[in-house]
């Protein structure tokens, strides 16, 4: 085994990803999650971002155009998670979801973080979610994280902006 140790600060830059349609996908990433357009490549590729990146998710037809879905059961990227910086806003996001009558895959506690679960357009799994402070993240008494999948109550996660509404 290796000694080495990634550097602390270390995180993962951006995700680029193997789209059918671009246009279908930018309404899901831009017109849907919110995602900016940083630049376009002759309809052939995208990269968005939030607050302004260079990018954080790259799309592109390059080998896909008109490709079918991506195969639940074959190897790959199993989901792209999302981190927003609140819970209100992942309820914000929830809201819209909603809204749009976008279909949602699952929504779980897992002590650390709380998710929502969803594909795109293209069958590519997506997770947006939230980290709960470090403070209350579960641990087991070896010190190690007591992570785990309990049903995320919607209800109670709309509550962050129902008050906002009233």
């Amino acid at each position: 085994m290796s000694t080495y140790k990634i550097p602390d600060q270390t995180r993962i830059g951006h995700i680029h990803l193997k789209v059918s349609d671009l246009e279908r996908s930018l309404s899901f990433y831009r017109d849907l999650l919110g995602f900016e357009v940083m630049a376009i490549y002759d309809n052939q590729a995208a990269f968005i971002s939030a607050g302004g990146y260079h990018h954080h998710i790259g799309l592109n037809t390059w080998f896909s155009k008109g490709a079918p879905a991506a195969s639940k059961e074959g190897v790959g990227l199993f989901h792209t998670a999302i981190l927003y910086p609140t819970r209100r806003d992942l309820a914000i996001i929830l809201d819209r979801l909603h809204k749009a009558n976008y279909p949602m895959t699952g929504a779980s506690d897992h002590g650390v973080s709380e998710a929502l679960y969803l594909n795109d357009p293209d069958g590519n799994g997506v997770e947006l979610c939230w980290d709960k402070p470090r403070d209350r993240w579960p641990k087991k008494k070896d010190g190690s994280l007591d992570m785990y999948v309990h049903p995320l109550d919607l209800h109670n996660l709309l509550n962050e902006i129902a008050k906002e509404q009233t």
